[in-house]
């Protein structure tokens, strides 16, 4: 296959979010949480919903990626974003309020320009402490799905661990 036929399948994907894989939320609520009281942030992935085993067109939040070199502290979260990967898969991002606030910031409204979705999660981290946004910073809503997603599609560490290693 050559270098388009590889690339065609994401190009012409419908780009409407679906919802957020279960598996994905979980780990996003579980994150915040070994974060706190410190902020957590983190860059959402998707996949195709039909390579899901979904019969409809749109995208699924698959993945929740850690930036490298997060800064955090309990009123705010930063990143560099040239360590994150520049690919057709980034959706938008997750971050924590650890006040509980489920609504964006003025700080936050000027992060949201890169992605379509962007997802906040406050204390206490239960399955109902998030919310979804749209670029603009208007609340969307976001479907938790329960999918199968691949083993290698999540990794088996937080913030905290990456931040234990780079002491």
């Amino acid at each position: 296959m050559g270098l388009l036929g590889s690339l065609t399948p994401n190009l012409f994907r419908s780009s409407e979010i679906l919802g957020i894989a279960d598996d994905a939320l979980e780990f996003a609520l579980r994150a915040s949480e070994d974060a706190h009281p410190n902020e957590y942030m983190g860059q959402l992935r998707g996949e195709d919903a039909r390579k899901l085993g979904l019969d409809r067109d749109g995208t699924v939040i698959t993945d929740v990626l850690l930036a490298p070199g997060t800064k955090t502290n309990p009123v705010s979260a930063e990143f560099n974003p040239s360590y994150m990967p520049n690919d057709l898969k980034g959706v938008g991002s997750v971050h924590s309020h650890p006040n509980g606030v489920l609504r964006p910031s003025d700080a936050d409204l000027a992060t949201f320009s890169r992605g379509k979705v962007h997802i906040i999660v406050g204390a206490p981290y239960g399955q109902d402490d998030w919310r979804a946004f749209d670029t603009e910073g208007k609340e969307t809503n976001l479907e938790v799905l329960n999918v199968d997603l691949p083993d290698d599609q999540f990794f088996d560490f937080t913030q905290r661990d990456i931040d234990r290693e780079l002491r």
